[in-house]
């Protein structure tokens, strides 16, 4: 495959052909609606029919407006897959009516980043000059997730266009319903990275700030790869217990106790990995809500702070819940002083998809413990307020388009 000169973010549509899709116009405000039907545009895409999306805790900095460069209109959505119903002219591993779980993250397959398997590193798929000048790099272009992750359209849709198919497209055995595999497209592939940059293994004690689907897919795999001990953080009681009951975790609500005091006492020396799942929204402590607030800070960071004071000296610190910008009051001293690894990053879903769908293939591993909700894609607006609300239960919700088979 040659290196691409340029990557189309808006698809060409189908002349007189609609389908509908899930759309942000503004804060709060999320509506299924009428759009053009996407095509392909190079001779590298596949179109994709949508059979099955889901909502991700991260489309929350969405719906909430955290996230700049969010246009009226565009298409949300950046977990999901269907059945491929066109491609271009050089895709050679995708076929035509094959079904396929589409990669959260778009990589070209041919950069130096992709060829060291650092998909979401990709140097070719994100024209944002914003995103570039805030990072001093490019990062890989994502989908329905802004335009400053390339403004590509999401798959909370009827249809979805995808780059570089070859790349971004998993085929799926017709043995495995959508339900067993779709959540490889970011949530089971993010929290394995988590594991990954942490070096999770047999012996590892494990601690995880947040208890959503990142957090508690986290545990499980910390589980899976041996951990003796994991424990996970979080204040919503339906979460606590999932993670107690289905995955046999330890857990501490913090509106109840101290979150490092606690770890300290019930693992000597404190956990040897700590894996903050929560992200740069959730503030815990008045001082970084002010801060928020009167917008001197962009990312609040209690949860870090936590884990980087309970973390075993010389152990390691994992960021997977998203950080945007900047925050104040970083621990940096005691990230030196007590020789802390401080690691993190977005998935690099393509290196890990096909291992763990081999697991999911043959019965080691189940996402069944995460799925809470199936509505159909018109619901959309209303699954938004459940998840964000974290009503029902919600962990993960399903959405299925009135057309899905």
């Amino acid at each position: 495959m040659d290196k691409p000169t340029s990557t189309p973010t808006q698809p060409a549509t189908e002349p007189n052909k609609t389908m509908h899709a899930l759309v942000w116009r503004g804060k709060g405000d999320i509506r299924y609606e009428k759009c053009p039907r996407p095509t392909i545009t190079t001779s590298q895409d596949a179109l994709i029919r949508v059979t099955s999306s889901t909502i991700c805790g991260s489309d929350l900095h969405l719906y909430h407006g955290c996230i700049p460069d969010m246009k009226s209109g565009d298409i949300l959505g950046h977990e999901c897959m269907g059945i491929v119903e066109k491609v271009g002219s050089e895709v050679k591993h995708i076929a035509v009516g094959q079904r396929v779980v589409v990669s959260c993250v778009i990589a070209d397959g041919v950069c130096e980043y992709c060829q060291a398997e650092k998909y979401s590193l990709c140097d070719t798929t994100n024209p944002s000059s914003t995103l570039e000048k805030a990072l001093g790099h490019r990062i890989s272009g994502f989908f329905g997730y802004s335009h400053l992750t390339g403004g590509y359209p999401g798959g909370q849709a009827e249809f979805l266009r995808v780059p570089f198919a070859d790349v971004n497209c998993l085929p799926v055995p017709d043995s495995l319903p959508d339900e067993k595999v779709l959540l490889l497209s970011d949530v089971l592939c993010t929290s394995w990275h988590a594991n990954e940059l942490g070096n999770v293994d047999k012996g590892s004690t494990v601690a995880i700030w947040g208890a959503g689907p990142i957090g508690l897919a986290s545990a499980a795999w910390a589980k899976y790869r041996g951990a003796s001990e994991v424990y996970v953080i979080d204040s919503i009681t339906s979460r606590l217990l999932r993670a107690s009951s289905s995955l046999g975790c330890h857990t501490i609500d913090f509106k109840s106790e101290d979150p490092v005091k606690t770890l300290i006492n019930k693992i000597p020396g404190g956990p040897s990995v700590c894996i903050d799942a929560v992200g740069f929204r959730y503030a815990k402590s008045w001082l970084h809500s002010v801060e928020k607030f009167l917008k001197v800070e962009t990312d609040s960071i209690d949860s870090l702070t936590e884990a980087i004071y309970a973390v075993k000296k010389g152990g390691t610190v994992v960021l997977i819940g998203d950080y945007i910008g900047l925050a104040n009051h970083f621990p940096v001293g005691v990230v030196m002083e007590k020789s802390i690894t401080l690691t993190g990053g977005q998935v690099y879903v393509q290196k890990y998809w096909k291992k763990l769908l081999s697991l999911l293939e043959c019965g080691e591993f189940n996402p069944d413990f995460l799925i809470t909700k199936y509505m159909t894609l018109d619901k959309g607006p209303e699954a938004y307020q459940i998840f964000d609300q974290k009503n029902d239960d919600a962990v993960k919700i399903i959405l299925k388009p009135l057309s899905s088979p």
